[in-house]
């Protein structure tokens, strides 16, 4: 089981960076040093901090107006690079439950259904007006995932796209192993009329 996903009001914060790999995310020796549910202080760690380990004050995640932000909005290809699970726990542990951007990386993004971060696939330049409203001052936006809509913004209301089942297991809060076992009962009824059909294929084998 994972966290649902039904309605979620949120501020927003602006990441106006394409290409933001995992390891951006989070480094590969905070994913060793630290369990899920203590990541999200290390998130965005090389964004955070200078070269001589002083916080980068220019940078979104240490301005404190942005501190109970729970949607990222980003640019272009967020979350490619290593297929790292830990980079969507440290965006879960830091307080995020949606992240629109124009496109993320495959595994990243099926990463985020399995663990109750929704990503929202939204067009450039959509995502470049979010990106100006969200750093222009406090954009809070409504994520409804069951109208498939974002509400908030300038424009008006944002139609997004989603895959039915993924969709489907988000809002009851189902990951790929729970949604096997809601069909437990029929697997097993399904087993047991074959092992009467079919005796041989479920016969020991002697070598």
């Amino acid at each position: 089981m994972t966290q649902a996903f039904t309605t979620h009001i949120g501020l927003t914060v602006p990441l106006a960076r394409a290409n933001v790999d995992t390891d951006v995310i989070v480094r590969m020796d905070r994913c060793a040093e630290f369990p899920r549910g203590q990541l999200g202080p290390w998130a965005f760690e090389s964004l955070r901090l200078k070269t001589d380990g002083t916080r980068d004050e220019s940078c979104v995640f240490n301005n404190s107006a942005f501190s109970s932000a729970s949607i990222l909005v980003a640019d272009d290809n967020f979350g490619c690079g290593s297929s790292r699970e830990w980079a969507v726990w440290a965006l879960a542990d830091m307080g995020l439950r949606c992240v629109i951007a124009p496109r993320f990386g495959d595994i990243f993004f099926a990463n985020c259904f399995q663990n109750g971060l929704l990503p929202v696939r939204l067009h450039q330049g959509t995502v470049t007006q979010l990106l100006a409203e969200a750093a222009a001052g406090a954009l809070v936006l409504q994520v409804d995932l069951h109208a498939q809509r974002i509400s908030g913004a300038a424009g008006g209301p944002i139609a997004f796209d989603v895959e039915p089942l993924r969709k489907s297991m988000l809002l009851q809060g189902l990951d790929e192993i729970s949604l096997a076992l809601t069909h437990a009962a029929g697997t097993a009824a399904w087993q047991l009329h074959d092992r009467s059909a079919r005796p041989w294929v479920y016969a020991p084998m002697h070598i």
